[in-house]
């Protein structure tokens, strides 16, 4: 019988495959998107660019490698109950740049809409055969995929499995630290065996030696895995000193988002939460620019709003010239000009015309802005 569906490569999914792994860089493969074909069931060409019908483009819920086939990649999206209302005949797997990289056809289905009487969630999946899985990026941004019973039920699993580790090695630190304290506690009593007194508060004191070891304990892992203290607070930008994000340097970054902070515009749909920091959907751009407390009613620094940019200015600087005109010198940033040509002196038998120039960069490092001294760095803001 003749293969009527299959998926197969793209020609410049092939290209952008095959230059990533000659590189050893990876394609970021991030969208999923259906279609209806044009009203038949289409037979994927490589030389397609685009679906012939799209309906609907959207972030994948997963990227894996087949655990039966190392040469094959799984991709999945859900599309949820509330959205539908047109067939399915064809599949497109774009990366973050855009570009089709794989192209599918599938058996005829119709997705609906409950506002036509019946829903269901529709999950989409493509496979695709591939010459090095090295060269995908196999991450999902979590934040804006529609999770599967499944791996909402592995995720309990994994949180309460990490969640009876933590509490098993609390209890366990507790436990010496108690014990520890009973033996210190008990040869105290012995010394002091007319009044117990000291005995419950030495118990007292070791018990609450233990909570704050315990939560010691357990900030120190959270810190380890890149969240609460340890990890930036999403929005607000922070100085990074190296070009690549912290996530591709540090094991216990994965999964969180970094941007440059160089006033580019995001998708409030693929990071809600920036978005409520930066409602313009637009960061600030900190390249080259110094950071400075929002005056916020104080009067130092009147007249601004959040994230407005300030240009350079320094204060106003004043100054005279008093005496007697049969002989001038100048010091400082002033100079005697004589014809034009700075002079150290002139007196009144020298003939042309004389005059004064101020001049800071006699007497000061001069350049073409007002600075500090300082040392750059990188400014970076967590996005998800």
């Amino acid at each position: 019988m003749t293969t009527k569906y299959f998926a197969l490569l793209t020609n410049q999914g092939a290209a952008k495959l095959a230059n990533a792994a000659a590189l050893g860089t990876k394609v970021n493969i991030t969208q999923l998107a259906v279609g209806d074909g044009g009203g038949t069931l289409p037979t994927p060409d490589p030389a397609q660019t685009k679906l012939i019908g799209e309906k609907r483009r959207a972030s994948l819920n997963s990227l894996t490698i087949d655990a039966a086939n190392g040469s094959q990649i799984i991709a999945e999206q859900i599309i949820p109950e509330g959205e539908g209302g047109f067939w399915i005949r064809e599949i497109g797997l774009f990366d973050a740049d855009g570009v089709m990289i794989a192209v599918a056809n599938c058996a005829e289905t119709y997705k609906p809409q409950l506002a036509e009487g019946s829903g269901r969630t529709q999950t989409v999946r493509m496979i695709i055969i591939v010459n090095s899985t090295s060269a995908v990026t196999l991450k999902i941004d979590p934040s804006v995929v529609l999770a599967t019973r499944k791996y909402v039920d592995d995720g309990v699993i994994v949180a309460k499995q990490y969640a009876d580790t933590l509490q098993a090695q609390a209890k366990e630190y507790a436990d010496t630290l108690l014990e520890q304290a009973k033996k210190y506690s008990g040869d105290a009593l012995k010394q002091h065996t007319d009044d117990a007194n000291p005995h419950q508060q030495y118990l007292r004191t070791a018990q609450a030696l233990a909570d704050i070891k315990v939560a010691g304990k357990v900030a120190e892992a959270l810190k380890n895995l890149g969240i609460g203290e340890g990890a930036p607070l999403i929005g607000s930008p922070f100085p990074w000193p190296h070009a690549k994000m912290p996530n591709e340097l540090f094991e216990s970054m994965a999964g969180m988002v970094f941007l440059k902070s160089n006033g580019a515009s995001f998708s409030g749909t693929l990071y809600p939460k920036l978005a409520l920091a930066y409602p313009a959907l637009k960061l600030a751009d900190l390249r080259g620019e110094f950071i400075r407390g929002w005056d916020d009613g104080r009067g130092i620094d009147s007249n601004r709003t959040l994230l407005d940019l300030q240009e350079d200015a320094m204060q106003k600087v004043t100054g005279g010239i008093d005496g007697n005109f049969n002989f001038i010198t100048a010091s400082g940033a002033f100079r005697v000009t004589n014809n034009g040509t700075k002079v150290q002196a002139v007196d009144n038998t020298a003939s042309g015309n004389h005059g004064f120039i101020f001049d800071t960069s006699t007497v000061a490092r001069t350049a073409t802005e007002t600075r500090p001294r300082n040392v750059a760095f990188n400014y970076l803001v967590r996005a998800a």
